[in-house]
């Protein structure tokens, strides 16, 4: 496989998985079809019970194609079920207790909408990325506030902690969001629901990733 890009994709899990063995089968797919530097395992109305079987189910392909699994919301369940690191929204535990109950080694990520104020209070508080958005429509999640471009080129001049652009971003998009400044590139609707699979989606974002890189 050729190098990662600079800015690499995020993967998100559809916000339901009805069927698991369908869905380790699409992921596997995904995860051949280039660089993915990390999968967030996002299942908001699920139970305990069904999270801690996808994540159980999820992890071991994740791993294969050395990918780091980050569940969505929850460091208790995180921490038990041996994740990788925990992304948490405003509204969810606060950075500075996820980082207590992840301990130092593993990854806390934190939702600042469009704030550089959030962001800033996330890095000082432990995080390893903050996450911007939404940057366009999304089907996934009801975004509250849109974020522009400008965003993470001031991020990425006055701060060293990662950015990650997340919010109903397409294959044509990312470039112009990576040469903004994203380190990271959220995908979910964008690769699941790709009309060639999520195979090609990957490898498309990657090499739009790529060009961008180059030029």
């Amino acid at each position: 496989m050729s190098a990662a890009p600079s800015c690499r994709l995020y993967l998100i899990t559809p916000p339901k998985i009805d069927d698991i063995e369908v869905f380790l089968s699409q992921l596997e797919a995904a995860l051949s079809g280039g660089d993915v530097a990390s999968l967030q395992i996002r299942l908001k109305e699920s139970s305990d019970g069904d999270i801690a079987r996808a994540v159980t189910a999820i992890t071991p392909i994740a791993h294969a194609h050395d990918v780091a699994v980050i569940l969505n919301d929850r460091p208790d369940l995180a921490d038990v079920l041996g994740c990788d690191g925990v992304h948490v929204g405003q509204s969810d535990a606060s950075c500075k207790d996820a980082r207590k109950r992840m301990g130092p080694d593993r990854i806390v990520g934190v939702t600042c909408h469009d704030s550089r104020h959030l962001a800033m209070e996330a890095s000082e508080a432990g995080a390893d990325y903050v996450a911007f958005g939404a940057f366009f429509d999304t089907a996934t999640k009801d975004a509250s506030t849109r974020a522009e471009p400008e965003l993470l080129t001031i991020w990425q001049e006055t701060m060293q902690t990662p950015c990650v652009a997340i919010g109903g971003i397409t294959v044509e998009q990312a470039p112009a969001l990576a040469k903004a400044g994203a380190d990271f590139i959220a995908v979910s609707a964008g690769v699941w629901a790709h009309p060639e699979g999520p195979k090609s989606a990957v490898a498309a974002f990657n090499a739009a990733l790529r060009l961008a890189a180059a030029n």
